[in-house]
């Protein structure tokens, strides 16, 4: 046990050693900058550290290139993270530096509390095993719950959108208008409208933003809003009433799988009910009755 702890620390003082010289050596490159030229102006602490990258973020990314990769590995990664809501740049050398710290730390946790004793082989297998998947298993987990919760909004989005255009907006203006105005109430829609704004202001043709919006949600639900929407462009139907016929089409699906998962919850029940609940109720009603039966029984035989 004192071995495992020792060799705990040291490990921290090296991490933590190694980290302190990637990441303040742009401060150091700083000052030995002032000592060859005093004229220039000296920078704060502050800035230094911010310019230096230090953040929990940067101290995983470092270990990124442990691990081999391929170029097309690294675009389904990117992919991936763009669909979890993560465009920064340095998201991807975070996420393949976890998939070296999480199983080491998961090691360490394994040595210091004595899990290892007990089998050293598996419980480090085991552990090395999990860090590795570990974040795969979250990021598809945060790919999940914005996926769900982007299909939950887009009726209310589309609602704003249709009015915006019934006003007398374009449906560009009113994009940007229904992005401004759902901000807080819809963040990861209203963030990936932002995204198809920006790409047309940046000259990329509206259906062509609106596709690359389908391609980043990988929803359902918005890729046949695209297509209607392309499909109304071509053919020169209006925008609002298409947009109004996919909202209440979005709704009544949301109220069919409310009904659905209504409909399955008997047959849920039922296990839990047979396993758990009835047995308990039989010992509850039963069990004095049969104590009574007992006890007559044995007065019957001692006479």
């Amino acid at each position: 046990m004192a071995f495992a702890i020792s060799a705990f620390l040291l490990t921290f003082v090296l991490i933590a050693s190694g980290g302190l010289l990637l990441f303040y050596r742009e401060a150091m490159l700083q000052r030995i900058s002032e000592v060859i030229n005093p004229k220039a102006k000296p920078k704060s602490l502050i800035s230094s550290i911010q310019q230096s990258g230090f953040s929990i973020g940067g101290v995983v990314g470092q270990f990124e290139n442990v691990l081999p990769k391929s170029q097309a590995e690294i675009s389904v990664i990117k992919q991936r993270l763009t669909r979890a809501g993560y465009r920064r740049e340095g998201t991807v050398r975070i996420f393949y530096g976890s998939k070296v710290v999480v199983p080491i730390g998961l090691c360490l946790i394994a040595a210091v509390s004595g899990l290892g004793d007990w089998s050293p082989f598996f419980v480090y297998l085991v552990c090395l095993g999990l860090g590795f998947l570990a974040p795969d298993f979250w990021l598809s987990n945060r790919i999940k719950k914005r996926q769900n919760k982007i299909r939950r909004g887009l009726p209310d989005v589309l609602d704003l959108l249709v009015i915006c255009i019934e006003a007398g907006l374009s449906l560009d203006q009113g994009t940007v208008r229904t992005a401004e105005e759902l901000r807080h109430a819809q963040p990861e829609l209203c963030d990936e409208l932002t995204v198809v704004v920006l790409e047309q202001r940046a000259g990329r043709p509206r259906a062509e933003a609106w596709k690359h919006l389908a391609e980043r949600t990988d929803v359902d639900a918005i890729r046949n809003l695209v297509s209607m929407l392309a499909q109304s462009e071509q053919l020169g139907t209006s925008i609002g009433k298409t947009l109004r016929t996919h909202s209440d089409t979005l709704r009544l699906k949301r109220i069919q799988a409310v009904e659905e998962a209504a409909a399955k919850l008997s047959v849920k029940v039922l296990f839990p009910l047979v396993f758990l609940i009835f047995p308990s109720l039989f010992v509850v009603v039963l069990g004095p009755a049969m104590i009574i039966m007992m006890d007559s029984f044995k007065s019957l035989i001692s006479k």
